[in-house]
């Protein structure tokens, strides 16, 4: 793997420029051209990973001299408790979790409640009325700077057992899950045998038999190369799971003003792309994944909704504020 200039930090009192004799201040460096570590645990053409080389253009293209931001894919900077741990050290500049938000802020659990999210125009909704004033600053008590709502996508599983019509059909089944605790939640409840698991480990653990089947987006099951080591998948579309982009809020703070604020204005852009390009990618992977010779069915959705009310239930009585943030969620569905 070809070898990544390392992002200049003040970590051990300060590291040097070449032919520079004094330590730099993070801002500084950033000022002379420094790279910004973007970590994601996606490999190349997952709609996480494409979404974050479209925001580095972006934001490469309005700083300019100021610094560069560079794209590190499939675990390269660790896995995303890893990298949540440096961005809060300051050791990272950014990364791009997901469920695992909820381990750091509660409430971004509701993104676990199967069934919660209409279609993206509802998703839109959530951020505005919901993440970006509430949600966001919680996370900022913590030590991040979220900067934007992507898209992770719209969930559906494969597994070697058998086709997945109703929640009985996951009797059993060991299921790799994200380490997000509703998600494991949710699966239990469905009967299934949910193990979480890093998104790199899955493809071995699949093709060894330590794990049945996955859920996730066509796209990633896709760019993960699922499709070889998988026979059945079913459209179940349980969770619409977006993606958080999030800053180490030490190190955004401190970069220069014109670098703070062509991050957030990429960051924005990018929500409105990753969108259109999620929504091409649903039809244009799934239709791969049945010409790669998986056998596809399409779930009881009912079956599902109804087995679902018991992790919305728990929800509402374990987090705080939790049966209020479902409900103004859900009135969202029509528009905001």
């Amino acid at each position: 793997m070809k070898t990544k200039t390392r992002y200049l930090s003040l970590l051990a009192g300060g590291l040097l420029l070449a032919g520079i004799s004094a330590p730099l201040t993070i801002g500084q460096a950033a000022a002379q051209g420094a790279e910004l570590q973007f970590g994601t645990t996606s490999p190349p053409g997952n709609m996480q990973s494409n979404s974050a080389e479209e925001f580095a253009r972006r934001v490469n293209e309005k700083i300019g001299d100021a610094g560069t931001v560079q794209v590190y894919t499939s675990s390269q900077l660790g896995n995303d408790k890893e990298m949540l741990q440096k961005l809060r050290l300051g050791t990272q500049d950014m990364s791009q979790p997901s469920t695992i938000m909820s381990t750091v802020v509660p409430e971004f659990g509701l993104f676990d409640m199967p069934y919660l999210v209409k279609d993206r125009a509802h998703m839109k909704c959530i951020a505005q009325e919901i993440i970006w004033p509430e949600l966001a600053p919680k996370l900022e008590e913590k030590g991040y700077k979220l900067i934007g709502v992507w898209e992770n996508g719209f969930r559906n599983i494969s597994n070697n057992v058998r086709p997945i019509d109703t929640p009985a059909d996951l009797e059993g089944v060991k299921l790799r899950t994200p380490r997000g605790v509703w998600r494991v939640r949710m699966f239990e409840t469905y009967g299934a045998n949910p193990t979480p698991m890093a998104f790199s480990e899955v493809f071995v653990a699949l093709q060894t038999g330590v794990i049945d089947g996955q859920e996730n987006p066509y796209a990633n099951i896709y760019a993960g190369k699922f499709h070889e080591v998988q026979e059945f998948l079913s459209e179940t579309r349980h969770v619409y799971t977006p993606s958080f982009p999030t800053a180490s809020l030490s190190k955004f703070n401190a970069y220069p003003e014109e670098v703070r604020t062509a991050i957030m204005e990429a960051a924005a852009e990018t929500q409105d792309w990753t969108y259109e390009e999620a929504a091409r990618l649903d039809e244009e992977t799934k239709q791969k994944l049945l010409d790669a010779g998986m056998k596809l069915n399409v779930a009881n959705r009912d079956a599902f909704v109804e087995a679902s009310k018991p992790v919305y239930e728990a929800f509402a009585e374990e987090v705080p504020g939790g049966r209020e943030l479902i409900d103004r969620a859900l009135a969202l569905a029509d528009g905001c």
